[in-house]
């Protein structure tokens, strides 16, 4: 279990990292609204690969299946968007997919 769990430590850094350049760059470029929607979608990214991971983790234990818990996060980030105006639902979704660079980075670098 010891190589998952720097994997998993290894995709939450980078995601974190992807984050931290990608909001002030927003936050620059298009301004605060929309630099925070991103980073409000970084956090709900982050909180969607924790799921994750921890559902993975569980398998083989006592469960033959996936968690669906994880699925909430991206269906709460785009009602948030909806409710709350100071919430672009664009800039979220970006800032949500913004672990997958971390996924494809790791991807790389195993082979």
């Amino acid at each position: 279990m010891g190589d998952f769990d720097r994997l998993q430590q290894r995709l939450l850094l980078a995601t974190t990292i992807a984050a931290a350049v990608a909001v002030p760059i927003a936050c620059f470029a298009c301004g605060w609204t929309v630099g925070m929607s991103l980073l409000i979608g970084a956090f709900a990214g982050l909180l969607y690969l924790w799921l994750l991971s921890r559902s993975v983790a569980r398998l083989g234990d006592a469960s033959r299946s996936l968690s669906k818990v994880q699925l909430l996060v991206p269906v709460v980030l785009v009602l948030a968007s909806a409710r709350i105006p100071q919430i672009q639902l664009v800039p979220a979704l970006v800032g949500f997919l913004l672990y997958k660079p971390a996924l494809l980075i790791q991807f790389a670098l195993d082979r």
